[in-house]
């Protein structure tokens, strides 16, 4: 483990990276093979805020995880949570292109949401792990829900950015059940709903901003 100097700059040299760089992907983009469709205009500015929601619930994911992984105490609940983080940086690239394709734009308030979220991290790891891992099954679940609801308001004929919401979905369930079986515990009811409180004020603002 760095000492925490060391991880302060490590860190801010991510958040740097992940709200003002372009994120790169190993994996193919689950859409590389597919035509973009005919969309009317309304059609694309409605999947482009999608599209930028789902970004920015990528950038929270990163902030989370990398202040998650600062004060995990257990170096198997730290792995587990880098490894999510590489997957979401991914995802980042995944969403970035396809906003660019419909001639859209991340959202302005990238940097407020990944301070916020990197807040939320670092107090979730210093609760202890169990609580951090279960704080990071609770997100991936929430996302899991919000992913869900793209695929059914995405217009019907925009096969590739439902071929990359669906590879999304998909990668957060793994993560979910990766932070159970390291032990993630189940979080109270109140903290439950605070984090849905939080998400819906993110989404219903990064659609437009």
């Amino acid at each position: 483990m760095l000492p925490i100097p060391d991880s302060l700059i490590v860190n801010f040299d991510k958040a740097l990276r992940t709200v003002f760089a372009n994120a790169a992907s190993r994996r193919p983009y689950p859409d590389a093979h597919i035509d973009e469709a005919e969309m009317s205009e309304a059609e694309k500015r409605h999947a482009a805020g999608l599209m930028r929601v789902n970004h920015s619930g990528e950038v929270c994911a990163q902030a989370l995880y990398q202040g998650q992984a600062l004060t995990a105490r257990n170096p198997e609940a730290a792995q587990a949570l880098a490894e999510a983080s590489d997957q979401e940086t991914e995802h980042l690239a995944w969403c970035e292109r396809r906003l660019t394709a419909l001639a859209s734009r991340k959202s302005l308030l990238n940097p407020l949401w990944y301070a916020g979220s990197f807040g939320l991290g670092v107090l979730a790891g210093a609760l202890g792990d169990k609580w951090n891992l279960g704080f990071l099954a609770e997100t991936e679940r929430q996302v899991e829900g919000h992913l869900n609801s793209h695929l059914a308001s995405l217009p019907e004929q925009d096969a590739k950015s439902r071929a990359v919401v669906e590879q999304m979905k998909s990668d957060e369930i793994k993560h979910a059940e990766t932070a159970i079986a390291h032990g993630g515990a189940e979080l109270p009811m109140p903290v439950k709903m605070a984090m849905k409180l939080s998400s819906k004020v993110m989404t219903k603002t990064a659609y437009y901003l």
